[in-house]
């Protein structure tokens, strides 16, 4: 656990490196809030990260979820609280939707929701411009159909696998691991335009960038834009 900023704290879950993950904490006027929950099992408990970080599983208010890939969503069973989650990729989870056979990540979707028991929580779907507390919703599709980042109005941006940080950086995901390269990209240049003047950005692996992440998110946008036009 790392305390980010005094609203903010950083819960590294998963395992070694390349499987390690992102969790985050945000207390503000609208409560503590949980954003993703690491995968089912960690090297460190998710709970121990939240009592490092001052907490215990019962003074979380609601759960944010970014997307269904079981690293992020892997600890949801833990908490009686509102559970989040993209209106896409609840179906998804819900098998109201069929993730196309012709990319291995739908494959994989299709055995994970059969597999692997969110614990039967409730999941509350999110649309874009969806206000919860103090936290915009913006549709983020790309990685997952339902995709979704948690912009708050404190100048937080969590992106989940829309981005992450690689040597210093902010770049895109694993081209392997993301439905349509070519919506993500559509996405962070949307996201840009939307989120505002937000200070700190939290990807879903890699170290958080805690200053100047929105110039970092509107830099990689306009060179996205340049590369695709």
């Amino acid at each position: 656990m790392q305390r980010l900023r005094l609203d903010t704290a950083w819960l590294e879950l998963g395992w070694f490196e390349p499987l390690v993950v992102n969790a985050y904490v945000h207390e503000g006027g609208d409560g503590v809030t949980l954003v993703d929950t690491g995968m089912p099992y960690n090297r460190r408990p998710l709970a121990a990260e939240l009592r490092a970080a001052g907490y215990e599983p019962a003074d979380v208010d609601r759960v944010l979820l970014t997307h269904y890939d079981l690293d992020h969503v892997g600890g949801v069973a833990r908490f009686d609280c509102p559970v989040y989650l993209g209106a896409s990729d609840v179906a998804l989870v819900r098998g109201d939707a069929a993730p196309p056979l012709s990319h291995p990540k739908g494959l994989f979707h299709r055995v994970a929701r059969r597999a692997v028991d969110l614990g039967g929580c409730v999941l509350r779907a999110v649309e874009d411009g969806d206000r919860i507390g103090g936290f915009a919703a913006h549709h983020t599709p790309g990685h997952n159909p339902g995709h979704v980042a948690y912009v708050h109005g404190d100048g937080v941006a969590f992106v989940g696998d829309l981005l992450w940080e690689t040597d210093g950086e902010l770049t895109l995901p694993f081209w392997g691991d993301t439905y349509d390269g070519r919506v993500l990209r559509r996405s962070v240049r949307r996201l840009a335009d939307r989120a505002g003047d937000v200070e700190a950005v939290c990807p879903g692996h890699g170290v958080p960038f805690v200053r100047r992440g929105g110039e970092r998110l509107r830099a990689l946008a306009d060179g996205l834009a340049r590369g695709d036009a």
